[in-house]
Formats: structure tokens, sequence, C-alpha cells
């Protein structure tokens, strides 16, 4: 026989066993369950079974000593390790229990099925892990408000109280995931501190103006507004199907990828006056881009990334209703109309505007202020020759475009 492999004596006894402990005679259960591990000490039912028993007779050293020998034939059975688990909340041990409630958890595929009595330990577990990480959240919190200029600065704790956040389970931690290149060694902020820019006030200053504008484009110039996503037929995108060529996410572009749109500049004076005044990403034929960005009602962008965590993405929020967030990896932000924020678009990111009025928000991209000035001189010459070696053959439908 194979390991694991037990003949039918043994799994008539097997049986015989489980209806004396169902029937409430668990002592005749545990003589048998205890004659069948020694005869065949690497089949796993037989321990599970032993634990049963074991459960009802109140016997919990010996239940966790089975389970233990049961993990030791297969480490990630579900079952056992949520049995045991139970057994080391039934002896008082609750943060342990937690622990073997997180590794049952993650024993579990994504989207797999189970069955409703399997589930109903699940949710249980659950259950015992977010009371677990509250319990230790609290004493963290707890312990961490008594370090000197704790309490001073929200924005000093951020990163910490991020880091604990993943410990916790309550967040996970985004990392850049650019489409097209990653620059390295660079600290990855999902929405940067004000600190890195202080033209922000003078960009915020303008806003009225700014948004006066744009409600002016949208009086006389409102054909101007293109889809923001106009892939070619072909391409494996399907995130972006509902947005494909519609304006529900529409871009009105005063830059496009490197180049000017002369006439809609003209109309925004004052927004191009602004602009002019920041450092925009200067890459011939794909930067600077800059665009109001209009975003219907009840229109969702879906979780998406960027193309180079070279650049970082502004917004000035024009005209917000209400019911309108922004996530950027682990943080959900609202607009406020006249507060600009900066972040790193190659992290995941989605934007939802639930209201009844269209969103508008000046849109543009800038250098990441982290590098040096040779090393926007290198990326930009290197971008260059990547995009000209590319656009060689661009003319192909469904090929670099």
């Amino acid at each position: 026989m194979r390991p694991g492999e037990v003949t039918a004596p043994l799994e008539q006894m097997h049986e015989r066993a489980r209806r004396l402990l169902a029937a409430g005679d668990a002592p005749g259960a545990l003589v048998i369950l205890e004659q069948l591990v020694s005869l065949a000490s690497d089949h796993l039912p037989f321990w599970l079974s032993l634990s049963a028993a074991l459960r009802v007779l109140g016997h919990r050293d010996r239940e966790l000593a089975a389970l233990q020998r049961a993990l030791s034939l297969d480490p990630k059975h579900l079952v056992v390790l949520l049995q045991k688990a139970a057994v080391l909340d039934l002896m008082g041990r609750p943060r342990a229990a937690a622990e073997i409630y997180t590794n049952a958890l993650q024993t579990i595929p994504a989207g797999s099925r189970l069955p409703p009595q399997i589930e109903a330990h699940v949710a249980h577990a659950r259950k015992r892990v977010a009371d677990n990480y509250s319990a230790l959240a609290a004493l963290m919190e707890a312990r961490l408000a008594k370090v000197p200029g704790a309490s001073d600065s929200k924005e000093d704790r951020r990163r910490v109280e991020r880091c604990l956040d993943s410990v916790f389970g309550k967040v996970r931690i985004y990392a850049p995931e650019p489409t097209f290149m990653l620059f390295p060694f660079l600290i990855n902020f999902e929405f940067f501190p004000r600190d890195y820019f202080p033209w922000l006030g003078a960009l915020e200053a303008a806003t009225d103006s700014i948004r006066d504008e744009l409600l002016d484009v949208l009086r006389a110039d409102a054909g101007g507004v293109q889809p923001y996503i106009a892939y070619a037929d072909g391409l494996p995108l399907n995130q972006w199907k509902e947005l494909n060529n519609s304006r529900r996410w529409g871009a009105y572009f005063l830059w496009n990828q490197g180049r000017r749109e002369d006439a809609h500049l003209e109309r925004c004076p004052r927004t191009a006056a602004s602009l002019s005044m920041l450092p925009q990403v200067d890459i011939p034929g794909r930067g600077p881009t800059a665009f109001f960005s209009l975003l219907e009602p009840r229109t969702t962008i879906p979780p998406h990334t960027g193309v180079t965590n070279t650049r970082l993405t502004v917004h000035l929020p024009l005209i917000v209703p209400n019911a309108c967030r922004f996530r950027v990896g682990g943080e959900t932000r609202e607009w406020l109309v006249g507060k600009a924020w900066v972040f790193d678009d190659t992290i995941e990111h989605e934007a939802t505007n639930d209201s009844d009025a269209a969103r508008a928000v000046l849109i543009f991209d800038i250098w990441n202020p982290q590098l040096k000035p040779l090393e926007r001189d290198l990326i930009r010459e290197a971008t260059q020759v990547l995009a000209d070696y590319s656009d060689a053959e661009s003319n192909i439908q469904g090929v670099f475009n």
C-alpha cells in the first residue's frame, strides 16, 4: 500500500468508531481510534477522528497533540487548521488561536466555494482574526501614543500607520506597477506630501480663473472634448471596454503627449500661464500632458496604473459634486474644489462619480522631484530612443497604438 492508504478492515473499524461517537459513546470510540492511529499513523482521517473524540471528552492537550500530528501529514489541511484553532480558543489561548485561524484562511484559494458547514467555520475564523487584530491595534495605539512626539503630526506617522495597517491585515501596501518604465530607488508615495511641491499654493490660488476658463470651454467649445480612452480595436485592454471611445470620461487637451493644442491653449490663457510655471514633463512626443478631465455622472474609471514613475500626476479639482472619490493604492480621498494633490499614477488607482452631475479636474504630469537633473536628461533621451524604435513600425493597426 502507498503511504496514507488503509485496508478495508481498518476502514470498517473507523466507521464503527464514528458511529459510536455519533451515538454519544466517546470513550468507546476513543479505544478504537487509538488502535487505528497505532496501526496506520500516516492516515490523516484517523487523527482527525481521534481529535473529535478527545474534544468530546475534554482532553484538550491530547486533542491538540492529535491535530498537530495530522498537520505533520498535511500542514495546509483546512479542516485540521480550523480544529486546531478552535481547541486553542477552548484552552484560553485566543492569540495563538487567531494565528492558526490566519493560517487556515491563507490556504483557501481566491474565489473557491466551500461546503456550507465549512463556510460557517471559515466565517468564524475571519471574525476571530479581525477581533484579534482590533485588540492588538488598540494595544499598539496606546503604546505608541506614549512615544515622544507621536501626537505632534499625523503626517509624520503616516508611513508607520500604513506599515501597521498592513501588519494587521487592514490595507495592503501597493507598489508601483508601471506599464512602461519603473525607475528604481524612489520613495513610493501614493499621495505625495505637499512639501515636495512649493508651487502648489500658487496653483490653488488660480483655481477660480482656471474654472472660469473651463466653464467657457464647456459653453463655447464642448466639441473639443474627446474620449480620454481611445484605443484601436484588437488590443487586449478589457478593463477599458466600457469607457473606450466614450465621452463618459472626456478630456479637453491643452497638451497631449508633448503636442500643443494651440486653439485650446488660446481659449485658456490663464490656465496656460499657470502650467508654464510648473515642472511639467518635457519629452518630445511624450510630454507634457495637461487636460480638463470630465467624468460623467454614475461613471467609474476602473483600477489601472500609469506608464512610469519618473513622472507624477497632479489633480486640481474644479467642479466636484457630492459622492465623488479617488483611490490611490490603499488610500481613498474626496476631491475638494481648489485643493490640489500629487500622486504616483503607477500605483493602482481608480476614480468614481456616483453623483448626478459631472466632475471636472485639471490634470497634468510633472517630473518626479526625486530625480536629479542628469537623471531627467538621461530618461528624456532614453524614452525618445524607445519611442523612435517603436514608431518606426507604428503604422500597423493594433501594434504600438
